[in-house]
């Protein structure tokens, strides 16, 4: 009876002893992740995209039981859409609120400004919307790239261009740092491909009227028209073209066009307009149709989209949050393959990560730039985008040249 006693309070200490353990590591602290979002201010439409990637993928996740055996919590403060209101937030976020991790700020210029701050701190940065070359050839360590780089974005469409003849282009942007990276890189390419550039142009942020730089651009009456946009003067640019009568046989933007967005706004002018994206939700339906020869490029792409669907219910869905998401992925892989939140692990984890996201390849270089994603270009046909480059993902004919608005129906 004594021997049966003793192994009962054996089993019962430890009973006891595994649910202390267990509650224990059910108590630990959940790894937090700090981020600026730009979900109000020039950059809200985009930014909001991006962090609804971020906040899909800690979900997901946490549904999954964490990282590291810890459950993540995204700690995100409104930036305004401004790149020093950002410095403040992520300043504040790793020195006071000592946040585990960060992902990064919209767009190029709060990257840049940013960086500065996870140099300062060695805390590694996957900066899913950033695009610019120059922020990662400043001797930088701690910033990491996913899109391509900012210099491609239009290759496609100086591409299509050159394959049917067509001899001339005109470039406009606006005069900031990811639209001007993108125009300068059209610029040299068209003229490697062949092609004159009869207008290089830039404008201020925040111009509404473009009336001035498109009888320019009518004066010089381009085969192409390339413009280094986001959404409000992609529109705006579109609406006025219309209006001024300025008709290029191929017209595209770098971004703005691919969102949805953009032909609920203009309906029937958004037909023919090109757009370069870095990833499409069109891209499942040519993996369900067997069209893509590198479809595993794209693994989890179609959940990605149901699991958007079902917890943002009517929300944009662009490339801006499959980006956000995909970033986000690449951290917490950093994270799990570095075994610790320690700075200089996980970025040695990074620097070494070669892996193929819902957004595609990701592999990056020793300064952290993008050597392994490859931007597509789409087309407004018929009400929908259709993905006409490159080639090899093109399950679409490009309609070339773009009628004039006056032969339109």
């Amino acid at each position: 009876m004594k021997l049966i006693h003793r192994f009962t309070l054996f089993a019962l200490a430890s009973a006891t002893l595994i649910v202390a353990l267990g509650g224990a590591a059910q108590a630990q602290a959940p790894i937090r992740i700090g981020t600026s979002a730009s979900t109000t201010g020039s950059f809200a439409a985009l930014g909001q995209n991006q962090l609804r990637g971020y906040q899909l993928c800690i979900k997901r996740a946490n549904d999954k039981g964490g990282v590291l055996g810890r459950r993540l919590e995204l700690i995100t403060e409104e930036d305004k859409s401004d790149p020093a209101t950002a410095v403040r937030i992520y300043e504040s976020l790793i020195a006071e609120k000592h946040v585990d991790a960060i992902l990064g700020p919209y767009g190029s210029a709060g990257a840049d400004a940013v960086a500065d701050v996870s140099e300062k701190h060695r805390m590694p940065m996957i900066v899913p919307l950033a695009g610019t070359s120059a922020i990662f050839k400043k001797g930088r360590k701690y910033v990491f790239m996913v899109l391509s780089p900012a210099e491609t974005w239009l290759e496609g469409l100086i591409d299509l261009a050159v394959k049917r003849g067509l001899k001339t282009v005109a470039v406009i942007h606006e005069d900031t740092l990811f639209p001007r990276t993108a125009a300068a890189g059209t610029v040299e390419y068209a003229k490697r491909k062949g092609l004159t550039v009869v207008l290089n142009e830039a404008y201020p942020k925040g111009t509404a009227d473009f009336t001035a730089l498109l009888t320019k651009v009518h004066a010089a009456n381009p085969d192409v028209l390339a413009a280094g946009t986001y959404f409000e003067d992609a529109v705006a640019i579109t609406r006025q073209m219309k209006t001024l009568d300025v008709n290029p046989r191929v017209f595209g933007v770098t971004v703005g066009a691919d969102l949805p967005k953009f032909h609920e706004t203009l309906g029937k002018s958004a037909e023919f307009v090109y757009g370069a994206t870095q990833w499409d939700p069109g891209l499942i339906t040519l993996r369900a149709g067997g069209l893509i020869p590198v479809a595993r490029q794209y693994p989890g792409a179609k959940e990605f989209v149901e699991d958007h669907q079902k917890m943002f219910p009517g929300a944009d869905l662009s490339y801006h949050s499959a980006a956000g998401f995909s970033g986000c992925e690449i951290l917490l892989e950093s994270i799990r393959r570095a075994g610790s939140l320690d700075g200089e692990r996980v970025r040695a984890a990074l620097l070494k990560l070669e892996m193929n996201t819902v957004f595609g390849p990701f592999r990056v270089d020793a300064g952290g730039f993008q050597v392994g994603h490859k931007a597509l270009m789409i087309q407004w046909q018929d009400g929908k985008k259709a993905i006409v480059a490159p080639e090899e993902l093109a399950a679409d004919k490009p309609r070339i040249p773009t009628p004039e608005w006056s032969k339109r129906p």
